[in-house]
């Protein structure tokens, strides 16, 4: 990075090694932070040895990881080889200043091989792509049991209902985690021919479709003063019974429980869409939404100024705002975490 951007510096923090009486090695963390970037591989997959994950998650990331390497060093090895030759064949002709039969029939061969290398490393990469969806889904597979983990501890106990948690985070900790949380929605990537899924950007949920507790969603509540709002919050459990959610104010987490029908509940997207290859899943211009107005953890009606045109872009949105003359608020950014559909009417 820092050779790209001149206005950043890389810094990594600093391990030990340390080998234990069965000659073992791993590695200690020192939480010392250097200048510079590591030298230490595979850091991820250390790391994760001495967390709580299970031992079957680690066990498939190395071989995820080993599959990797050991493919790119082949192709990378053949190929390296055959330029290397192609180099070597210009420069002698260069010094003899002479193409004669001999150096044409060579590099005739020379580039038959590597277009030969390239077709195969072309026809490789969609098994490459195999096997990055594969690490894809385990990154999703360990999200999806720490929230488990996170949920499980909430329902033991750790919160009593005779004592709710107190509200202890503090506003700019909750918006800089809500940025991250827009900023680490994964990127839907499908295979040709293959269509957004539900919950990817605009695509709506199915019509059976039931969040799960620890979901996100926008809730449409009651306010103090009796007027009716749309606020983030998280699914704490749902009733089939009573076809009724149950669910917390992302802002005000324990303090008070919203009991709302399905249709008071709209689900968050579970992916970005990729503007480039499925612009079909995102919100197009002039589109009537609810989006999270900037720095706060309300919904509010919107117009979609502009939709992303990259996957790292966020949507340009007009909020409805009388105080200005046409009725809406400059153009501001909304990650596509924080825009989902509006039912209601467009006003007049």
């Amino acid at each position: 990075m820092d050779a790209l951007y001149p206005n950043v510096e890389n810094y990594h923090f600093e391990v030990q090694h340390v080998r234990s009486s069965a000659g073992k090695e791993k590695i200690t963390y020192t939480y010392t932070l250097s200048k510079g970037y590591t030298e230490e591989k595979n850091y991820g997959l250390k790391a994760a040895e001495v967390s709580s994950l299970p031992p079957s998650i680690i066990l498939d990331a190395k071989a995820i990881t080993n599959h990797i390497a050991k493919q790119i060093l082949e192709e990378r090895s053949r190929s390296e080889h055959n330029l290397i030759n192609i180099q070597k064949t210009h420069e002698r002709m260069q010094t003899e200043n002479k193409i004669s039969p001999y150096y044409r029939t060579k590099l005739r061969g020379l580039y038959t091989t590597a277009k030969a290398d390239a077709e195969a490393e072309c026809n490789h990469s969609d098994a490459l792509c195999s096997i990055l969806r594969k690490a894809l889904d385990k990154i999703a597979e360990i999200k999806s049991l720490l929230e488990e983990r996170r949920i499980a501890a909430k329902i033991a106990g750790i919160y009593s209902d005779a004592e709710p948690p107190r509200k202890t985070m503090r506003r700019g900790v909750l918006m800089t985690l809500l940025q991250q949380s827009a900023m680490t929605l994964p990127l839907w990537i499908g295979k040709p021919g293959d269509k957004p899924p539900p919950l990817c950007g605009a695509m709506p949920a199915a019509g059976d479709y039931v969040a799960k507790p620890g979901d996100k969603v926008a809730a449409r509540v009651k306010a103090v003063d009796g007027d009716e709002q749309w606020i983030l919050a998280e699914v704490v459990s749902y009733s089939h019974a009573a076809n009724k959610y149950e669910v917390d104010d992302i802002d005000e987490e324990g303090k008070e429980r919203h009991t709302l029908s399905r249709r008071r509940v709209i689900p968050l997207p579970q992916w970005k869409a990729n503007p480039e290859t499925d612009p079909e899943a995102l919100f197009q211009r002039e589109q009537l939404v609810l989006a999270l107005y900037p720095q706060t953890t309300c919904f509010y009606r919107a117009l979609i100024h502009a939709p992303p045109q990259r996957p790292q872009d966020d949507y340009s949105v007009l909020f409805e705002d009388t105080s200005y003359a046409d009725g809406y608020s400059p153009p501001l950014n909304v990650a596509q975490r924080y825009v989902v559909a509006c039912k209601e009417t467009k006003k007049k």
